[in-house]
Parts: structure tokens; C-alpha cells; sequence
């Protein structure tokens, strides 16, 4: 059996609210030895508050070394692709514990990177200070380009549309890391000594999941819990491998054998 590499948001879970199908099938996942690691855009927690998160939230026996987020992969990249290491952050415990872990300083302005992660504190006075950084010549590096994303409360904005904001104000073409880049993925393999014939990746978002599959060639599953519909596979042209209306649908068909 491939390793599974399974999305966060809207997969696992809305906001605060597990998909009992999901726990249901991580817990299947665990009796059966099946190897399983968790890839994230959302760059807001740690993998230990991702772990916490999870738990809190009705799953069992889940440990920060599963999870591998979009903060990991930009810090990373940023890291060996340049010697800059001043960086104003727009984003939230995630990616500023990363940054720190990296070795690089945390500053409010002379910023050689602006760095925009999932922040939902974010306002005004918060983007014009990325902007004026920007502006005095910055770098604009956005961990994801998630238009949207689902919580609790229904469709919100997502990390990709603040980026999109600072691209207009600013004129630049930001750098993105995050899903669908093959960056991403690269990184995540890379992390845990795996290649992309050894893996699936199960995710809810056409545009952000199942194009970094098709990007980094490597097996798709849609799952029907999130973002993207079935006919949005026809508008977008982005076509996954299999669709599944829940992850119990994987179990229940034994579709695993069809991948």
C-alpha cells in the first residue's frame, strides 16, 4: 500500500468540527498499519498545534512529526535559494516559530522578504506595513495561493487572496511555495525520504491539492467534504485520479486496490 499524504482543511475537518468521515477513516488507516502523513497550506499552527488541534477534536494517537505545512516548505526553500534573512511576516505562530527555528530575523521594516502566511487577525494598518516594506524592495513570498478555504462559519478568504492584494499594491509577481507549486511538494518528499511513486494525495481543492499532484506527478484522490465539487473538475479542467464523496467511500469500495 502507497503512503498516503492527506490535506488538512476540509478534509479532516471544518474549523472546529472533525468529519466524523474522516475519523473514521484515520482510524482504519492506524488498525491497518497503513503509513499516512499529513500535508497542510494553512500555515497558522505548528505541527505540535496541529497534533493538538486534531485531538482536541475527536482523533486519536495523531504526533506533530505527521504533519508537514506550507510555513516548512517556504522557510525552507527561502533558506537555500537566498542569503537574505530579514523578513516582516504577515502570518500567525506557524510561521514565525519556523522562521525562528530557521535561523532568520523577524523584523517590522529594511525587510528583505515579505512572507505572507495564513493570518486571520490580519488588518489594514497590518498589509500597509507589508506594502511600504515591499515598496522599499522586499521580496514578496506568499506560503500559498488558496483563494478560499471553509471553517466553521462557511467559505472565508484564504491565505492566496491577501497575497493576490500585496501582488496588485504592489506591482510585484509574488514567489509561492505552497500547493499547487511542485516546491511544495519537493519539500514534503524530501522531509520524510519518500518518492512520488510511493505516495497518493487525498485532498479536498482542485486548484491547490489535486494540481500539486498532478504537478509533482503523483497519484490524486478528491474528496467531495470541501472546496470543489464534482462539475468544478470540468470547469477548471483540473482532472484528480479518483473522486470519493467522503473518505469512508475509499474504505467501503476498496477503491485503495484501484490506485
Amino acid at each position: 500500500m502507497k503512503t498516503l499524504l492527506l490535506d488538512l482543511d476540509d478534509t479532516m475537518y471544518h474549523g472546529n468540527k472533525a468529519l466524523p468521515s474522516a475519523v473514521d477513516f484515520i482510524k482504519y488507516l492506524q488498525k491497518n498499519n497503513i503509513l499516512f502523513y499529513f500535508l497542510t497550506n494553512n500555515s497558522s499552527r505548528t505541527p505540535l498545534e496541529n497534533a493538538q488541534h486534531m485531538l482536541d477534536i475527536g482523533y486519536q494517537n495523531i504526533q506533530a512529526k505527521q504533519f508537514f505545512n506550507s510555513a516548512m516548505a517556504c522557510v525552507s526553500y527561502v533558506k537555500k535559494k537566498t542569503g537574505k534573512r530579514k523578513v516582516f511576516i504577515v502570518g500567525q505562530t506557524g510561521l514565525k516559530d519556523e522562521l525562528i527555528l530557521r535561523g532568520f530575523n523577524i523584523v517590522e521594516e529594511d525587510a528583505d522578504i515579505v512572507m505572507v502566511g495564513l493570518n486571520k487577525a490580519g488588518d489594514y494598518y497590518l498589509y500597509s506595513k507589508a506594502l511600504r516594506n515591499l515598496l522599499n524592495g522586499a521580496v514578496l513570498v506568499g506560503t500559498n495561493s488558496d483563494r478560499v478555504l471553509m471553517d466553521s462559519e462557511g467559505i472565508s478568504l484564504g491565505n492566496g487572496s491577501i497575497v493576490s492584494m500585496l501582488e496588485y499594491a504592489s506591482g510585484q509577481t509574488a514567489i509561492i511555495t505552497g500547493k499547487p507549486s511542485i516546491i511544495f511538494i519537493e519539500e514534503a518528499l524530501n522531509h520524510w525520504g519518500l518518492k512520488k511513486e510511493e505516495v497518493i494525495l487525498i485532498g479536498d481543492n482542485l486548484e491547490t491539492d489535486i494540481q500539486c499532484g498532478i504537478n509533482g506527478d503523483i497519484k490524486t484522490v478528491l474528496v467531495l467534504t470541501g472546496v470543489h465539487q464534482e462539475e468544478d473538475i470540468y470547469n477548471l479542467k483540473i482532472k484528480p485520479d479518483m473522486v470519493v464523496s467522503d473518505l469512508n467511500e475509499l474504505i467501503t469500495s476498496h477503491k485503495f486496490t484501484q490506485l
